[in-house]
């Protein structure tokens, strides 16, 4: 590169430490002073006097740089180190292990290199002026490092904490990174050709709207991340199912363009994060925040097994636990209402109130699960008779279990309705079953028998 297109200063650089005129008359006079030693001793031609002193000169500017960089660097992060350790703060052995400390001392030997070779080689203005391109560039990439393991730092941090436990850090780091580049991106263009990053932006209207294309999924992700986050909407730990896209499990990761979810079945299935704002999806916090995880479900009671309760089925249903009270109350009332009927209506038994296998079965069903101890009593609990479908009475129960744990869940839930299938008999009830190869041949062989 000839020595007038190589820019004298760095304007992209205007916040770094710049080389103050003391500091330049001191390297200026020392390659002076060094020359003058050459040209004074007679064991190089007077022709490559200059040459040599340039070359001692730039050797023992790297030499100095490499002594920072192998020697004093690890010094450094060994004290470093050490203090950390001692501290009690948790906050300085993130900022250790994110390797924020190793970056810093990257900068020792480029900032060397940076202040040091305008004035050393003032009388080489093209090879001062490389040297400071060159370590300016080692400098942007350095800090570009450095601010990345501080957000890694921070996230870390945060995310222990209550409220970041709520946000959804990863995007927002990942935004900060990405914009973090797109800054040092154009600081190096604008220290290669010498402009300022200002005007340099000014002509970039085309570059933006081909980056406006090829980074339409981070834009949208972006998007998408901010208003999951201020939403509340998704936060990694959640439970999520999105038929759509086949996922049913929990969020291990939100990204800047995806989501990592793991299903049940251990498998990972990834969501575009725009496709969380764009669809529907189901999220389960509220069940895992809530006391009681909810148990729907019904049994379906054959029709042609229900009756009305005679006095001696009313006698073996006082011998059942929970319902005594129920049934000694509606007895009362019951008795209490046909007292006004006529003595002669009172032998109909359509004629006045009575009481029903399937009402005491229900009334059962509820004071069972009233007395459970994995059912929370504080949350809804109810049991209802829905419409009849022809596939006998559904008996619907609606409670929360208290554990809310998938498998001790599905075990109470299982337990509840293994007892409540067994017991149906003793109330003279059947469940609803459709018929069966062995219903079939049993008809098949009563038939034969007859006939």
């Amino acid at each position: 590169m000839p020595a007038e297109d190589i820019p004298t200063s760095n304007p992209a650089l205007s916040g770094i430490p710049v080389v103050t005129e003391q500091w330049e008359a001191k390297t200026s006079y020392l390659a002076r002073e060094l020359t003058i030693w050459v040209e004074n001793h007679n064991w190089v031609p007077d022709r490559l006097n200059h040459s040599v002193a340039i070359v001692i000169l730039l050797l023992g500017l790297f030499a100095t740089a490499s002594f920072l960089y192998f020697i004093c660097r690890p010094l450094i992060l060994k004290a470093v180190t050490r203090i950390v350790k001692k501290t009690e703060f948790k906050w300085d052995n993130e900022l250790l292990g994110q390797g924020v400390f190793r970056w810093l001392t990257h900068i020792l030997p480029g900032l060397l290199i940076y202040l040091a070779s305008p004035g050393l080689f003032s009388s080489v203005p093209w090879l001062g002026n490389l040297l400071s391109v060159t370590s300016s560039i080692y400098i942007l990439i350095t800090g570009y490092f450095i601010l990345d393991s501080i957000l890694n730092a921070l996230q870390s941090i945060l995310s222990r904490t209550p409220a970041g436990q709520k946000l959804n850090l990863a995007t927002f780091t990942q935004v900060a990174k990405l914009i973090a580049a797109l800054v040092c991106f154009v600081l190096g263009i604008a220290i290669l050709i010498g402009e300022s990053p200002l005007s340099l932006l000014g002509g970039l209207g085309v570059f933006a709207s081909i980056l406006m294309l090829v980074f339409k999924d981070v834009i949208l992700g972006f998007i998408a991340g901010i208003q999951l986050a201020s939403n509340r909407m998704l936060s990694q730990g959640d439970w999520l199912e999105m038929p759509s896209y086949k996922a049913d499990g929990d969020v291990l990761e939100i990204g800047l363009t995806t989501v990592k979810v793991q299903n049940w079945d251990k498998t990972i299935t990834t969501i575009p994060t725009y496709a969380l704002i764009s669809d529907s999806f189901k999220n389960w916090r509220g069940m895992s925040e809530s006391g009681g995880r909810r148990i729907k479900r019904s049994l379906r009671v054959d029709t042609n097994s229900i009756r009305l309760c005679t006095d001696d089925m009313l006698n073996r249903f006082l011998e059942i636990e929970h319902i005594t009270e129920y049934l000694d109350a509606k007895k009362k009332e019951v008795e209490k209402v046909n007292a006004r009927l006529d003595e002669s209506r009172r032998e109909n038994r359509v004629n006045g109130r009575g009481l029903t296998n399937i009402g005491t079965f229900r009334a059962y069903i509820e004071a069972y699960l009233r007395h459970h101890p994995d059912i929370n009593q504080e949350m809804t609990l109810l049991v209802r008779q829905l419409a009849p479908e022809g596939r006998g009475i559904p008996i619907e129960i609606y409670c929360f279990s208290s554990n809310k744990n998938w498998a001790a869940y599905e075990s109470i839930q299982a337990d509840i309705f293994d007892h409540l299938l067994a017991v149906a008999p003793e109330f003279d009830l059947r469940i609803f079953q459709e018929p069966t190869g062995l219903d079939f041949q049993t008809l098949v062989n009563e038939s034969l028998t007859q006939a």
